[in-house]
């Protein structure tokens, strides 16, 4: 299992370089950053410090979308970016969340996701494609690689996932929520053809190292706050009892409003109504033992990667933690296995 971290990029830039170089200094593979240019600051210039101040971590957004970027622009950057620090970025993509939703924007349709996913991909692997008819490709590029990895939650984008997503992307550590959409994308790659198994699967949540339970709690409510906003579209169009398991839309029958100047941070004053419960199943909190235990469960599901968000208040004590016990554990247990 691969492991990363997730940053928001708030003032001071360098303040977002410093934690990517502790993250790289133990041991974790990836360093993904927020994309939303209004919230936060411009992350695509941050990578490229990121990338100059680091010698082995693959940076990317988690997530970018079709709507507020230009997909030729995307391309150009991550091409740009293989080209200047040698094939160590990756782009996660989504319909649209806080991006769009800020500017009172909606997320982009499924065709578009599906096209814009391709022609990012073929531009930023070096290679020509079809785009607003017209054949076009970087005159400059040269043998840059880049995979896409795509967010989703609801049946449709999980079956578009598997269809042509090189990996999933999962914002919950959910254990019995992660099986049925890994099965579903799965299913989805298998059903088109592809081998199930090429594909990367990524777990995302709040990692948080500690003992203080209340404590923890209250540091990563704001991530099921950012769920429910996902996962109030899914029942809009399915309902509470479609083909979404029940475990991930009732918690959200409370939810009355969202304030996305407070997105993903800790002290967001719109997630009263996300219990306890929920944060405990969506996130990874408590000892080392606690996560390596949840760690394991998730990956026997197939998890390739859990990529842990840092918007609380114990970022360097958890990534040391990870770095000296939790990676090991389960770089060991997988060594063991072969």
């Amino acid at each position: 299992m691969d492991f990363g971290v997730v940053l928001q990029t708030n003032p001071p830039a360098a303040r977002v370089v410093q934690l990517s170089q502790l993250a790289e200094a133990h041991g974790f593979s990836h360093v993904w950053t927020f994309d939303s240019h209004l919230l936060w600051e411009e992350p695509y210039v941050i990578h490229s410090a990121i990338l100059a101040a680091t010698n082995r971590v693959v940076v990317g957004p988690f997530v970018t979308n079709p709507a507020t970027r230009d997909w030729t622009v995307t391309a150009s950057v991550f091409a740009t970016l293989n080209e200047m620090y040698g094939n160590r970025t990756i782009c996660g993509i989504g319909r649209g969340d806080s991006a769009v939703r800020v500017t009172n924007g909606r997320p982009t349709t499924m065709a578009e996701l599906r096209e814009s996913i391709h022609v990012i991909r073929e531009l930023g692997n070096s290679r020509p494609v079809e785009y607003k008819g017209a054949t076009l490709q970087f005159p400059w590029s040269r043998g840059s690689e880049l995979d896409v990895w795509v967010a989703a939650y609801g049946p449709m984008a999980l079956k578009l996932t598997g269809e042509v997503g090189d990996g999933f992307i999962l914002q919950l550590a959910d254990v019995d929520i992660a099986a049925w959409m890994i099965k579903t994308v799965k299913d989805a790659a298998a059903a088109a053809g592809r081998d199930p198994e090429s594909l990367k699967f990524c777990v995302a949540a709040p990692m948080y190292i500690g003992t203080d339970w209340e404590h923890m709690r209250d540091q990563c409510r704001w991530f099921g706050g950012m769920v429910g906003n996902h996962v109030a579209d899914i029942v809009s169009k399915y309902g509470h009892h479609g083909e979404v398991p029940e475990a991930l839309t009732d918690y959200i029958a409370g939810r009355t409003g969202y304030d996305y100047n407070t997105h993903g941070k800790s002290d967001n004053d719109h997630v009263d109504f996300v219990p306890d419960e929920i944060v405990d199943r969506f996130c990874i909190l408590g000892s080392a033992k606690h996560h390596i235990e949840k760690l394991e469960q998730l990956r026997e599901l197939g998890v390739t990667q859990f990529a842990g968000y840092l918007q609380h208040d114990n970022k360097e004590e958890t990534m040391r933690v990870y770095g000296e016990t939790v990676i090991p554990a389960l770089q060991t247990h997988v060594t063991a296995k072969r």
